[in-house]
């Protein structure tokens, strides 16, 4: 089984994580929407969505970029359709694109706040909204993958940055909700977080890595394809870690 000649659409896919799942899908010549809001160079972060879809075409696949701001409805409906219409439809949603702030409440301002839950909560839930349609058409074992944390109450998780972890919580309910509203239709959902912390450019924007262990965001995007090889129909609701699940697939080397 590949991703040849599927569909995905990936939010925030210009950088990162997100252009690390484009680019191994693309490997199997696969169609990919690159949905996201940096279409000229940012001043301190590297890749536009020319650069990413340049990138994911030297790959094997074939590329969409669009300039999509997911707070935007009117936007994410066009991206939404704009992809549909190139490639035929959508077997596979994404939800990359994150804001984050690790700061705790005192330090926390309020337009941070409503940036975090208007991308990584309402933004999710939106775009999966619009997706939902081409995924049930789909047929070809759709997925909507979340990059979002297991679920969970522990004090632990939320004290040191209580506005970022309640929106990614909110993509997390995403997919414990829709994993049973959507499991008549066969679609799988499934949620993704790091055992570790993944060195991209957007991290070094919220404090110094220069000391910490990083992995590349491979590890993300390996784990991400093993996923979308999985039985839709069967593998759904999950909180995966990606080392932890790769362990249980069989690999071995991490470095």
């Amino acid at each position: 089984m590949s991703l040849q000649g599927k569909t995905l659409f990936i939010s925030g896919a210009s950088r990162g994580i997100g252009l690390a799942i484009a680019l191994r899908a693309a490997r199997d010549k696969a169609n990919i929407a690159i949905a996201a809001k940096t279409a000229t160079p940012h001043p301190t972060l590297p890749g536009t969505i020319y650069t990413a879809a340049e990138e994911i075409e030297k790959a094997g696949g074939t590329a969409l970029p669009i300039i999509c701001d997911i707070r935007d409805e009117e936007q994410v409906k066009s991206a939404i359709d704009q992809t549909a219409a190139k490639f035929g439809g959508i077997d596979i949603l994404v939800n990359n694109a994150s804001a984050i702030s690790l700061t705790n409440t005192q330090e926390t301002t309020v337009k941070k706040y409503d940036l975090m839950h208007s991308i990584n909560g309402r933004g999710t839930w939106m775009v999966s909204k619009y997706a939902i349609p081409h995924l049930i058409k789909s047929g070809k074992n759709a997925h909507i993958l979340n990059l979002s944390p297991p679920l969970s109450m522990k004090e632990a998780w939320f004290k040191n940055n209580v506005a970022y972890t309640m929106s990614k919580m909110n993509m997390s309910m995403c997919v414990l909700g829709m994993a049973g509203e959507l499991r008549r239709h066969k679609i799988g959902v499934n949620a993704l977080w790091p055992l570790t912390l993944i060195g991209t450019a957007a991290l070094t924007q919220v404090g110094d890595t220069s000391k910490m262990k990083l992995r590349t965001p491979d590890i993300m995007a390996d784990a991400a394809y093993e996923i979308f090889l999985k039985d839709s129909s069967k593998f759904s609701g999950n909180f995966l870690v990606d080392e932890l699940f790769l362990r249980r697939e069989g690999f071995t080397d991490m470095d």
